[in-house]
């Protein structure tokens, strides 16, 4: 099974222009735990809400707010993506993230195509396989 593992960094976080060394490290060396227990599928970190947008629908149209959000009280700093046996498992290693005081992680688990009715799976269908990872150059 596959989790996602959110980080909803403390209030510090926003507006923060660089993390210490020692954060980068700590973290470095849980990344490091999760690829060497071969657990670690993706990862990624993410600059702060007043650099981001939110687009909302409502009526059949959609709206653009830029950031920051100021009606947001949780808003996602990274994440991990993690295959796991179980939501236990995930969960424990959501335990062992170096997190500072005031931050969270949410784990839930992923979708699978398996997890729906041949129909719902049938209509889901690609006529491509999307690629695994994507990166910007």
């Amino acid at each position: 099974m596959r989790f996602m593992l959110f980080i909803y960094p403390g209030e510090s976080y926003e507006g923060q222009v660089e993390p210490s060394i020692e954060d980068v490290a700590a973290m470095s060396k849980f990344n490091e735990e999760l690829t060497q227990a071969g657990v670690l599928l993706s990862l990624d970190g993410l600059h702060p809400a007043s650099e981001g947008a939110r687009v909302s629908f409502s009526g059949g149209t959609s709206t653009v707010t830029d950031g920051p959000f100021a009606e947001a009280k949780e808003l996602v700093g990274g994440y991990w993506i993690i295959q796991a046996k179980s939501k236990e498992e995930a969960v424990e290693w959501a335990t062992r993230v170096p997190c500072g005081d005031g931050d969270v992680i949410e784990v839930r688990r992923v979708y699978e195509m398996s997890d729906f009715s041949p129909e719902v799976q049938a209509a889901g269908e690609l006529s491509q396989v999307p690629p695994d990872q994507t990166t910007a150059d």
